[in-house]
């Protein structure tokens, strides 16, 4: 038989439960006694995370540089400073450029859960090799002759792009140190600058919008906020206002809140009301009961919606039940908000759209579905955990519990006999 057919393993030697409500839960009792543990206390698997964000080439590259510089560090400290001088010297003058140091750096300069770093190194070795053993004299710097220079990841501080092009602003102090030049050191990016806030323009060289400028001098520039709604000030007073923001107007160098309700601003539709804010306004549903509102609640309706009726100066619901609205038999009316519903009377329910009488089952007993085989093991089963429980006691020397437990086992004993001898005699007659 193919392997594709065939059930796993696992399941054909699975137990299967036996049939019938009794033998089904002895078995389930064992089944779950014989577990290792507690099911329900197994720690649940933790949740997947997304995964994070490849790094960009030349962090990588920067970090493996860092690395490799601190395991420098690390081989000098472990391998000389001994106390004698000479003999450092004299044993140890080949090791700081021997391929074993090389090694011993290398073996550590990335962590195991870096793959990056692990990619990066196995594409770079050779360089790695070559400025170790010919270039370090002609370029120390290795983070600027392995990223930079050979293997084209990263660029100057102060530039971005394939070209290393300068940041707006300058290499020197790239966004006018106001901001973040996006992709600088690196071979990607736009160039654009990040401003912090308050500041704005290509190099961050302005005051934004809601800004005004407190000092500037050839290098040097602070930004401090306007007064709360002015979009542009001399000062940070209400009323060093130039321009406003927008919902606000300027008079006499201060900005005034717009009423955008009191206007042909507001755009609310038929059934919300405009409700003015600061600089702005909303829009509210009108009350259930109004076609159309100049306002919250029913007392504000243009017109009342049906199922409601004018009362005063408010919409209020009609009830519907007042008059005889449900005409079916065994049928009762029940007002709602706005309208009304027919609901079967107190002990009938709708069939096929007619209210008819319920009929109340009897309760059936807990025993009433089990066959007479079974009602017999759960009585065996309840005697034998009672004389259990006596045997437990009769073992710790009490004569009571000792003859009660006598008592018990010679009464189910006569009554299996009883049992089996009444079989016995009944089979042996019916046998003649």
């Amino acid at each position: 038989m193919s392997s594709i057919c065939r059930s796993p393993a696992w399941e054909r030697m699975a137990p299967r439960p036996p049939r019938g409500l009794v033998p089904a839960l002895v078995w389930g009792l064992s089944l779950f006694c014989s577990l290792p543990g507690p099911v329900w206390l197994q720690p649940s698997p933790p949740p997947q995370s997304s995964p994070p964000t490849e790094p960009h080439p030349c962090h990588t590259c920067r970090g493996l540089v860092d690395s490799f510089n601190k395991g420098l560090e690390r081989t000098n400290r472990d391998n000389f400073g001994g106390g004698n001088t000479a003999w450092e010297e004299e044993k140890l003058s080949k090791y700081k450029d021997s391929e074993t140091r090389l090694v011993e750096v290398l073996e550590n300069v990335c962590s195991k859960s870096d793959f990056e770093c692990h990619r990066l190194l196995e594409l770079s070795e050779e360089l790695v090799e070559s400025w170790w053993f010919h270039k370090q004299q002609e370029a120390p710097d290795l983070f600027q002759w392995l990223c930079s220079d050979s293997l084209k990841l990263c660029c100057p501080s102060g530039t971005f792009g394939p070209s290393c092009l300068p940041c707006p602003g300058g290499t020197e102090k790239p966004c006018g140190g106001y901001g973040h030049c996006e992709g600088e050191g690196t071979r990607g990016g736009s160039g654009h600058c990040d401003c912090q806030a308050g500041y704005g323009g290509e190099a961050c060289g302005q005051c934004s919008l809601g800004y005004f400028e407190v000092e500037r001098n050839a290098s040097h520039l602070v930004c401090s906020a306007c007064f709360g709604p002015c979009a542009r000030c001399s000062g940070p007073e209400e009323s060093n206002c130039l321009q406003c923001k927008r919902g606000w107007a300027l008079h006499h160098l201060k900005c005034v809140d717009i009423d955008e309700c009191g206007t042909e601003r507001a755009n609310c539709g038929a059934d919300q009301f405009c409700v003015n804010t600061e600089g702005s306004y909303e829009c509210r549903d009108c009350a259930k009961a109004c076609l159309g509102c100049m306002g919250a609640g029913p007392g504000r309706c243009k017109k009342c919606s049906p199922g409601y009726q004018q009362v005063g100066s408010k919409c209020l619901d009609v009830d519907e039940c007042e008059t005889e609205v449900c005409p079916g038999e065994n049928e009762q009316c029940e007002n709602t908000e706005g309208s009304y519903r027919c609901v079967c009377a107190e002990g009938y329910k709708q069939i096929e759209g007619i209210c008819v009488k319920e009929q109340i089952p009897e309760s059936a007993g807990f025993f009433s579905e089990m066959t007479e085989d079974e009602l017999v093991v759960l009585q065996q089963m309840f005697f034998g955990v009672i004389i259990c429980a006596l045997a437990t006691l009769a073992a710790k020397g009490d004569l009571v519990f000792t003859a009660i437990f006598i008592g018990a086992v010679a009464a189910m004993t006569g009554y299996w006999l009883s049992e089996r001898s009444d079989r016995v005699l009944e089979g042996f007659i019916k046998g003649r």
